[in-house]
């Protein structure tokens, strides 16, 4: 359970503090529906951009979002459906779209959601206190971000093999960057960073994506019903949904996941990892270019209970279709086997990590052997705008993207296999759970009667989270009506 523990003098406190900075917070439900988002607060954000560094910004933190840069209303959820011209499976497979959440990605929601239980219960002082997120690339975007708009000090932390993209806009929205070495895959090098601030900086307050709650809890609550409102407008009869894949990383989407296995029947979830670090697949290591899914480790939050399957991901597909999709040879290649001018305008909205979740829903597909009637989720986290420079990099290493090469590329894409899947058994899932103990128990203090109470008592200490959001709830809207009071 999140700790909802009152510090009434310091809530005090932050209600002035949001008094004076013009700060409402939003609510789960909120960001779960926009349309129960005040007409006052629409109204302003017809004039704000979708990146600026505003307040209202807070209740653009959904799915919803209309697809434009500057002015936006909410609308339906935004997704892409991708065509069997690219998946080449019968199956339909669906990916709800990141990029238009402000900074472009949604990893702002776990972060204001691990943010919001502490301001609104006075736990965290924003006047003395700097918030510190760590992560391998959006999550500490979002942080930084969210700090900013709630007048929060903020320290990000994340590889120093990272897109440039990502350092270049974190140094003007954080007061302070920190890159830690080597690349998506040294988590470890970000945690022991974050325990040397927490020893030496007294001021230092660590939201780890990793084993924070609330990242679970706002995936469940936002993230899976809008899966579940996108079924409702595209589903045929006799259609159902199959399941969904969605990358390691922190885990917190896995929670999105079981949303669906809680109310679909029979929908199975996939964790997708990359075949050059496969932590589940086979307890191993490595380094690997799928930016956004941080490995080596099992998160504290990701419920093995629920996934029942993981799909290894050979990353140099996503790095090969990034060019696929976004250079011209290979759009041509793709419209020539049908692929239409939509889906085809759409294909920058899907960066690295969405691509290789992409190929993650197409194992699972195959593997699962689905037919038309069968929907698989999966989230397209950010876009080309974040890596950029990486299709530089690409031109510079392997020469201009041609026909030849989007040729192979293409033939690579409708040759996707199963290889390097594992349907999790009962045992397996308690064996990967139990990987848990050595980088939480061992190396980071948590206690092994959590970690036991995670497997043995699962029904209650998820189901437990999953219902807090109400509660919560009720701490911001109580929260904003004093902050509006006279």
């Amino acid at each position: 359970m999140i700790d909802l523990t009152i510090n009434a003098a310091q809530r005090k406190k932050n209600i002035q503090r949001c008094r004076e900075n013009g700060i409402i917070l939003p609510t789960y439900a909120q960001m779960r529906d926009p349309a129960l988002i005040p007409e006052s607060v629409k109204s302003e954000l017809a004039n704000v951009g979708m990146w600026d560094v505003h307040v209202r910004n807070l209740f653009r933190i959904n799915w919803h979002n209309a697809p434009v840069e500057r002015g936006g209303g909410f609308g339906d959820v935004n997704y892409i459906e991708l065509p069997r011209a690219i998946t080449g499976t019968k199956a339909r497979i669906v990916g709800i779209v990141g990029k238009w959440f402000p900074t472009g990605a949604h990893k702002v929601g776990p972060a204001i959601s691990c943010l919001l239980p502490e301001l609104v219960t006075g736990r965290f002082d924003p006047t003395t206190q700097k918030a510190v997120w760590p992560s391998t690339g959006n999550y500490c975007r979002g942080g930084a971000y969210i700090s900013r708009l709630l007048s929060c000090p903020s320290v990000a932390i994340l590889p120093e093999g990272m897109s440039q993209e990502r350092f270049a806009w974190l140094r003007t929205m954080a007061e302070e960057v920190i890159a830690t070495p080597g690349c998506e895959s040294n988590v470890k090098e970000i945690f022991d960073k974050c325990i040397e601030l927490e020893r030496t900086r007294p001021e230092a307050v660590i939201f780890n994506q990793f084993d924070q709650l609330p990242n679970s809890l706002w995936h469940y609550n936002v993230t899976g019903p809008a899966m579940a409102e996108v079924f409702a407008k595209i589903a045929r009869p006799g259609d159902t949904v199959a399941g969904a894949v969605l990358s390691s990383g922190s885990a917190g989407t896995m929670a999105a996941g079981s949303y669906l296995r809680d109310n679909f029947h029979g929908a199975k979830v996939g964790v997708a990892e990359a075949l050059q670090c496969p932590t589940i697949l086979e307890n191993g290591f490595g380094d690997h270019r799928i930016e956004g899914i941080g490995d080596k480790h099992i998160p504290w939050i990701h419920n093995l209970h629920d996934t029942d399957a993981a799909f290894g991901i050979d990353d140099e597909l996503p790095i090969r279709f990034i060019r696929l999709f976004n250079e011209a040879a290979g759009r041509a290649r793709l419209a020539e086997n049908g692929v239409g001018a939509e889906v085809l305008d759409k294909l920058e909205w899907m960066g690295i990590s969405s691509i290789g979740n992409m190929i993650g829903a197409i194992k699972f597909a195959k593997y699962y052997e689905l037919g038309e009637n069968d929907v698989v989720f999966t989230v397209f986290t950010d876009s080309m705008a974040m890596y950029q420079s990486r299709l530089a990099e690409l031109n510079a290493e392997r020469g201009v993207y041609d026909q030849r090469q989007a040729d192979r590329d293409y033939d690579r894409l409708s040759g996707v296999s199963i290889d390097h899947v594992l349907e999790l058994s009962h045992i397996d899932k308690r064996r990967v759970h139990q990987l848990k103990y050595f980088s939480w128990v061992e190396q980071l203090g948590k206690s092994v009667d959590e970690l036991r109470a995670q497997w043995d008592d699962y029904r209650n200490y998820w189901g437990c989270l999953r219902t807090q959001s109400a509660e919560l709830d009720t701490l911001i809207d109580d929260f904003n009506a004093e902050v509006q009071a006279a």
